[in-house]
Order: structure tokens, then C-alpha cells, then sequence
């Protein structure tokens, strides 16, 4: 059986940012309804703590996707030839367990992050809200730019980063690429001041934004911070906020922006209002009045990378796109054998 491997450029190529959106809010309709397998993932730090490597399973009863991503994390990367996620997605047919497609994890991450987003800001924001503030100048902050463009009106926004140069260089970049007037920010406060889109999407383990300067209405996503001790938010902003998550399991195991504040006794697990899947079904309420700050705490889901890789695969399925190989090197499967008698339902005697 080929599997057909998929390179970053192709992705991207197949998988615009609108239809991800959709592809990741119907995800976590999905997951809300339990029509998805979504187990916490697993981080290997290396020893000096660096880096890590995560790797994240799951399954999407939907589009039949059976997949893990393995990516490694190097915040250290920033300013680099390498970027600070890499890695890939196996997608498997899970009728027989086959894989299938092998997918560049970079390009799936970047697009199914900013689309998450893209999905709370369409449930969670202010409807005419369009004054974008930017806390990061990466990977990330241009594909948020991206998102947010797809849901919203976009009329004005600010990029901050902890080095002004790339501020700068992020600011003439996107402004020639989407025709916008994006100003760079001389620091985080002013980027943010009278925004009422927020996403902070930064390596930072330290808060970079502060409640005190989220003004009345504003929507937060919260991207970044992704391990129990680094955070993006400090807790005023957390406490200020309506609080909504991807997943609860992995929000209060992971999620240093609302693991600290309960550490310090602020707030407990209760001022999670709802996972954001659940506010798409309308079994929840998102925004309640036009001056309610709301805060999108993401932290990446194996079904949203899982949707993205299946839309992405049957695309290049009908397009040809991509490099087909055999992996068996075009060897006859080995004959049927028998599984243990734990497995397989037979006694589990054995001779002497």
C-alpha cells in the first residue's frame, strides 16, 4: 500500500486558511458530541530542557482519521534556519490499520493553530471587532493575522515583539502582503491599548500581557504558552476574563496560564466556563454583553491536526499532489499468525 508523503509547500497549498477553519470547528463539534478519541499527549524534555518532543494520538470518528503527530519544540530556534516546530503526522485508514499519509507537521501546526483561533474568534469576539494587537512577530503571528482576516473585519493592527527589528520587519512585511497598515509597537502595552482582538503568540514563560490593560469587550487568544510553568498571561487577565478552553483534561494539566493562577489560590478549575466545542453546539453560552472580556485559552488538539491532515490528504489524493512510496519496498504482507491468548479470547495456558 503507498503512502503518499506531503511536503509543507504542498500543504499550505491545500489547505487555505478558511477551509481549516471549518475543517478544526467541526473537530471540536466532534469532540464535544464524544465522537472523538483525544488522550492527553506526551512531552519528552530533553535533559537540559531546551527542547521537547511531543507527541499527541487521536482519533476523529467524522472523517474516519486515525493519526499522531510527533513534533519537536525548540523555542531556541527563533532567529534560526530551523523553525521551532518540526516534526510529522501519521495519518492511518483505521479500518486495517495502514498508514497512509505522512504529512510536514510545521505547516499543519501553523494553519490548525491560527485556525482554532480563527473558530473562537468567530464564537467568542464582538462582531464588529477589528482592532487586531499582535504579541509576537513569528510563524505564528502572521498565520493569527491570517485567521482573524478570515472572521473579522480587520481595520487596524499592531505587532509588538521582545526584539523591535523583527516588529518592524513583521509590520512592512504584512503590510505589503495583505495591504493593511500593520504598525509595529514600541511595547506590549501600546499594541494592546483600545484592541479589541488580542493574541498572544509568543515563547514567552512570562506574562507579556496584563489584565490592567485589556480594554472593556476585548477577545483574548491565548496561544504561546503551552507547559504547566511558562504562561502569556498574568492573573488579573485571566480573573478579567470569561474562560474558555480547547479541553478541560488537557487545559488543567498543561495550560501554565490557568495552572499558576490556581496554584496562587486566584481561581479555581470552575472559571472554565465551557470548551469551546461545547459553546459551537450551543450547549453553552460564550459572550454574554458587548463589554465582557473573553479569553480563548489554546493549547493544540491531536483531532485538530487530524482534521486538517485528512482534508489535506484527500485534496492531494485527487489532485496527485505529493510523492508516492511503497514503505514495504513492494514485499507480500507476511501470512496471517495467531495473537496471544490475551488478545485473541483462546486460554492462556501454556505448556509446561
Amino acid at each position: 500500500m503507498d503512502v503518499r508523503i506531503l511536503t509543507g509547500a504542498e500543504i499550505r497549498r491545500l489547505l487555505p486558511m478558511a477551509d481549516c477553519i471549518e475543517a478544526v470547528d467541526g473537530a471540536l463539534r466532534a469532540l464535544a458530541r464524544g465522537e472523538a478519541a483525544q488522550p492527553l499527549r506526551s512531552i519528552t524534555w530533553l535533559p537540559d530542557r531546551h527542547g521537547l518532543l511531543g507527541t499527541m494520538p487521536g482519533f476523529l470518528g467524522p472523517a474516519e482519521a486515525l493519526g499522531l503527530k510527533a513534533i519537536t519544540v525548540m523555542p531556541g530556534n527563533l532567529g534560526t534556519p530551523f523553525e521551532s516546530h518540526q516534526g510529522v503526522v501519521l495519518l492511518f485508514e483505521p479500518r486495517n490499520g495502514s498508514l497512509r499519509g505522512i504529512l510536514d507537521a510545521s505547516s499543519i501546526t501553523a494553519i490548525r493553530t491560527a485556525a482554532a483561533s480563527g473558530v473562537a474568534t468567530r464564537a467568542l469576539s464582538r462582531a464588529e471587532a477589528g482592532d487586531l494587537a499582535l504579541l509576537g512577530s513569528g510563524v505564528q503571528a502572521r498565520a493569527h493575522l491570517d485567521a482573524l482576516r478570515a472572521v473579522r473585519g480587520i481595520r487596524r493592527v499592531r505587532v509588538w515583539s521582545r526584539r523591535p527589528e523583527r516588529a518592524r520587519t513583521f509590520a512592512e512585511t504584512e503590510s505589503a502582503r495583505t495591504g493593511l497598515a500593520v504598525e509595529a509597537a514600541p511595547s506590549a502595552r501600546e499594541a494592546v491599548a483600545g484592541a479589541d482582538l488580542v493574541c498572544t503568540v509568543t515563547a514567552s514563560t512570562e506574562p507579556v500581557l496584563r489584565g490592567e490593560w485589556l480594554a472593556p469587550g476585548a477577545h483574548v487568544n491565548a496561544v504561546g504558552a503551552c507547559t504547566p510553568s511558562a504562561r502569556e498571561l498574568d492573573t488579573a487577565a485571566v480573573l478579567r476574563a470569561r474562560l474558555f478552553v480547547d479541553r478541560r483534561e488537557s487545559a488543567l494539566a498543561e495550560a501554565g496560564d490557568i495552572l499558576i493562577p490556581i496554584r496562587e489560590g486566584a481561581l479555581d478549575e470552575r472559571h472554565i466556563v465551557a470548551e469551546l466545542g461545547e459553546v459551537l453546539l450551543g450547549r453553552a453560552t460564550g459572550r454574554r454583553g458587548p463589554e465582557e472580556i473573553t479569553l480563548f485559552e489554546s493549547l493544540g488538539l491531536a483531532v485538530e491536526d487530524l482534521a486538517a491532515a485528512h482534508l489535506v490528504s484527500a485534496r492531494a489524493d485527487a489532485a496527485g499532489a505529493g510523492r508516492a512510496v511503497d514503505l514495504s519496498g513492494g514485499e507480500h504482507p507476511p501470512k496471517a499468525f495467531q495473537l496471544p491468548g490475551d488478545f485473541s479470547g483462546q486460554s492462556k495456558e501454556r505448556d509446561p
